[in-house]
């Protein structure tokens, strides 16, 4: 990987593209008092009226320190869902590139393929839900820019073994995506630690999982500066806006407390298993590194409608390679919790 060069992943009209310089680009206040009349905003002051920060790099900084990666290394999205859309648009050319996942995984790799015109290869895990690295490899072309590897994995729920990522990591040219929604319920490192070993790493995350924060839309992307750098030229100029940002920088005040409520699901999830495993039409429960779990059951069609009588809503991943007749729990609250354990005991009782 030591002759890894993004720029020859870049997309041609991409690398020669001059990119949208909004007024807060070009003018940053350095903490005197500005009267501001270039942005042809409404002057009257709302609390909301000003444009926000398109870098937001207060957020960036603040996040920098919780997260111990360099600001210049994050790039802030509507959702992991936009960063993951931008990689596909800065590097994948329609009707000509491909990429790689690997089912059964999150469903938005192969949208955001179709979308972009893209091709998707899909290699699926082992009957462990493990990568198959040489199937993985097999599958390469001069044409696949970008193998994609949700770690933990949804909805499997366990995190793939450190070298299996290695050897993809270190056997491919192209981009490698490791999605990490689900790394704050892990105690497995993240792999933002090893950006500066690949250059042709990508890690994702997102404040809608341990953080709480579903409705903010925030997701973030974790590369070395030139990919930064690449992806910049096409984002959005205003893509987060101002009460995302805000709501962030609150809750990175509280990271104290985000890990006493990871620690208490994680304790939920603990207790739930135990009560799981003595369901008789229950088989299976995977270990997860998640907060949810994948279980397989005597029929999921059955059960799942049992449960959605009983008002309680769970997912039906029985249509998701080597997941048939498994449904996918989310850790709730205790009380939530119980209610599931008693909906599934008057189910087996019936």
């Amino acid at each position: 990987m030591s002759t890894f060069d993004i720029n020859t992943l870049v997309r041609s009209n991409v690398a020669s593209l001059k990119p949208y310089s909004s007024a807060r680009d070009e003018f940053n206040t350095q903490g005197t008092e500005m009267v501001f009349l270039d942005a042809n905003e409404n002057p009257n002051d709302t609390g909301l009226n000003r444009y926000p920060d398109p870098q937001q790099n207060l957020l960036k900084e603040r996040l920098s320190e919780v997260k111990n990666v360099p600001a210049e290394n994050i790039l802030l999205g509507n959702g992991s869902d936009e960063v993951l859309d931008l990689i596909f648009r800065a590097f994948c050319e329609p009707g000509k590139d491909n990429i790689i996942s690997l089912p059964p995984t999150y469903g938005m790799y192969k949208v955001l393929a179709d979308i972009n015109n893209v091709e998707n290869r899909e290699v699926l895990l082992n009957h462990d839900f493990e990568p198959d690295v040489t199937a993985i490899l097999n599958q390469v072309n001069k044409s696949t820019k970008i193998i994609f590897l949700c770690s933990p994995n949804n909805p499997s729920g366990n995190s793939f073994q450190t070298e299996r990522i290695e050897k993809i990591l270190e056997n491919f040219d192209g981009l490698v995506i490791i999605d990490e929604a689900y790394i704050d319920f892990s105690e497995k490192d993240s792999w933002t630690k090893k950006l500066q070993e690949y250059p042709n790493l990508i890690v994702t995350q997102t404040f809608s999982k341990a953080y709480g924060m579903a409705a903010i839309r925030l997701g973030i992307l974790y590369a070395s500066k030139e990919i930064i750098r690449i992806l910049n030229r096409i984002k959005p100029p205003y893509n987060v806006n101002q009460l995302t940002q805000n709501e962030a920088l609150e809750v990175l005040k509280t990271t104290k407390e985000i890990k006493l409520q990871v620690s208490d699901i994680l304790g939920e999830k603990r207790d739930l298993i135990k009560e799981l495993v003595e369901v008789n039409f229950i088989s299976k429960v995977y270990k997860s590194d998640t907060n949810f779990l994948l279980i397989e059951v005597d029929n999921a069609n059955k059960r799942y409608d049992q449960l959605i009588d009983k008002g309680i809503v769970v997912r039906n991943r029985s249509n998701q390679p080597l997941c048939e007749n498994c449904l996918r729990i989310t850790i709730g609250t205790k009380t939530e919790n119980r209610k599931l354990i008693t909906a599934l005991k008057e189910i087996e009782n019936d």
